[in-house]
């Protein structure tokens, strides 16, 4: 999960960049992926340096994995109105944060079946 954690991270960050430049926003809201994405990246570094924190920094991923897809949810407000920048940023941010927080459950209740059966 730390490496999947750097990657969602990466992109989100990369995502972010890449739309507030090609729409040429002006607002600072067309970054809030980019916002997500740099504690998920740092999160996944940090559990793959520091293994013995690893279920720390990956409580703080998936915080932010939540936020991404309660952040996309605004998508079901904006989405009458068509699909552009924006709105594709909202439903990107809802489709990864959902996907990345189901994986991110998947893995805790694996790991505590594991923890569990040792």
């Amino acid at each position: 999960m730390p490496r999947i954690t750097t990657g969602v991270g990466s992109f989100l960050i990369v995502w972010g960049l890449i739309v507030s430049i090609v729409s040429e926003s002006n607002s600072v809201t067309s970054y809030f992926p980019s916002f997500l994405g740099i504690p998920l990246l740092i999160s996944g570094v940090m559990a793959q340096k520091v293994p013995e924190k690893r279920k720390l920094w990956m409580h703080i991923a998936v915080t932010f994995g939540l936020l991404s897809a309660l952040g996309g949810t605004r998508f079901f407000m904006v989405m009458s109105n068509g699909i552009n920048y924006a709105s594709g940023s909202m439903l990107m941010l809802l489709v990864i944060g959902s996907v990345y927080t189901f994986l991110c459950v998947k893995s805790f209740r694996f790991a505590r079946l594991n923890e569990n059966s040792e």
